[in-house]
């Protein structure tokens, strides 16, 4: 049993001072394998208080000190690579090779793609000629409570600490009590790089716990949430008392429109997208919208796919998918199959219970609904797991209704070859983001959704916006250059 159970709070690992026991649960096998503890209040105050009283030196860093920070938690998260993958294939169920090259690459991705961001970023920006005595001022958003889910786990917090550190802001991460190690391993990471003391701290506990003492707190400054969007909705009002900033990355229900002049590899790709990382990503495909003089055949596709695709344990090396991450989640993807059936969707691949040969462990088949109609369960809510429902259309108006006709609004997707088509769908369609034919968004898109899947954008330049105040100043006066001590504005910095 590995045992974790400690905080790391002001530079140092600390013994809980209000911890109960949890322990983490391997969802291949259904066995704990380590435990944790998860903190209270004691414990988040005084996460709250070292980050506190580490944000006003930190601010006074320069742009070149915080990226040569950076730079060093990218070698050292480079370094124990092998480690993240290990822990995220065995807490949350990722395939070992998966996890080594999807999820802990997500992380090294997002480390470079804020070191380009910053090195552009503008701290010190004109208002305009017409006012040369004005400036804009973007200083840190000030202390940051950071709760993260279990699907991607590096992903998000890469998301969420590193443009934190590079905009000059202190931070309390609170990772998932369900998948925890990694983000213990990356507390290990940053400490290594020589982040200072009191500017990340970690503390573990459950959304009830310290998730809600965060979001409450009078001295956090902003709370950025990715997850569920139930949890969205219950951190924005506990956090409006305090009036901080929350910034919310939640669910989604993405459309994947299908036409008949789309390329030959459109609905395989749609499928295995849908079931990436076992259907468990915001940002899935999983509503097939699809043309109907292709419809029948597209069925065909997906059903072949659905059933090509293999299941197996999080450590065996392949391209398999893994399980589901926990009973909860096995329990609730169930009950959304047998709910399509119920509805009367057509089952065409997959279906309830686990796949064959399988008796234990949250392992869901590869399940693929055809005839699904936009009001039935499994196109309204998300599934999070590896079931795609398949819904015919006549035009592409009548496509567009379907699409935006949902509570989320994170990605969409358009498989077509007629450019002029693909631009004005990019125009339609209700959602953070848009992706074309395949094409994956390139290095510092900013990624974030509209309506219930939240508000706010991770990566890049965004993503830095996101964790800065806008300052507007008059009457100021051009600075010598060597006597800047403020956010690397200028030059020399």
């Amino acid at each position: 049993m590995i045992d974790r159970r400690d905080f790391y709070i002001d530079g140092a690992w600390v013994a809980p001072r209000a911890g109960r026991d949890c322990e983490v649960i391997d969802p291949s096998t259904e066995e704990p394998f380590a435990v944790i503890a998860l903190g209270g209040p004691a414990d988040t105050d005084a996460a709250v208080a070292a980050a506190r009283a580490a944000q006003p030196g930190w601010a006074a860093t320069s742009r070149a000190e915080r990226a040569e920070l950076l730079t060093r938690i990218l070698q050292a998260y480079k370094a124990r690579a092998e480690d993240l993958a290990q822990a995220m294939s065995r807490e949350m169920g990722a395939p070992i090779d998966f996890a080594r090259t999807s999820q802990v690459g997500a992380g090294a991705w997002h480390i470079k793609g804020f070191l380009h961001a910053l090195d552009m970023f503008e701290f010190d920006r004109p208002l305009g000629s017409h006012a040369p005595g004005d400036r804009i001022l973007m200083d840190p958003a000030g202390v940051i409570g950071m709760i993260t889910p279990w699907n991607w786990p590096m992903n998000q917090v890469t998301l969420k600490v590193i443009p934190a550190l590079a905009t000059g802001c202190t931070m309390v991460l609170k990772p998932s009590e369900i998948a925890p190690l990694s983000a213990l391993i990356f507390a290990e990471i940053l400490h290594e790089a020589g982040v200072p003391p009191g500017v990340f701290n970690l503390v573990n506990g459950d959304g009830a716990g310290v998730g809600t003492q965060l979001s409450g707190h009078p001295d956090i400054d902003m709370i950025s949430f990715t997850g569920s969007t139930r949890a969205g909705i219950a951190i924005s009002k506990n956090a409006a008392d305090t009036l901080k900033r929350v910034h919310l990355e939640l669910g989604g229900k993405g459309a994947n429109l299908i036409f008949a002049d789309a390329d030959d590899k459109a609905v395989k790709r749609g499928v295995l997208h849908c079931f990436q990382n076992t259907g468990q990503s915001c940002n899935a495909p999983t509503r097939m919208l699809v043309e109907r003089s292709v419809y029948d055949a597209a069925v065909d596709t997906a059903r072949a796919v659905a059933q090509a695709m293999e299941v197996g344990p999080a450590d065996r090396e392949g391209r398999h998918i893994g399980p589901v991450v926990s009973a909860a989640q096995f329990d609730r993807i169930q009950t959304l199959i047998q709910k399509g059936i119920d509805e009367g969707a057509r089952l065409v691949a997959g279906g309830p219970g686990r796949p064959e040969g399988f008796n234990r462990g949250y392992f869901v088949r590869p399940t693929v609904f055809a005839d699904v109609t936009n009001q039935m369960t499994i196109a309204r809510e998300e599934v999070f797991g590896p079931v795609l429902s398949i819904i015919p259309f006549e035009t592409e108006d009548e496509a567009v209704a379907i699409a935006n006709d949902t509570e989320y609004g994170l990605t969409n997707y358009v498989q077509s070859a007629d450019g002029a088509r693909c631009n004005r769908l990019a125009r339609r369609l209700r959602s953070g983001m848009v992706e074309m034919n395949g094409a994956s968004r390139g290095a510092g898109s900013p990624f974030g959704g509209v309506k219930r899947s939240g508000n706010g954008r991770e990566g890049g330049v965004w993503g830095l916006e996101e964790f800065c105040e806008v300052k507007a100043v008059s009457g100021w006066h051009d600075e010598v250059p060597h006597h800047h001590h403020g956010s690397g504005g200028c030059d020399c910095c």
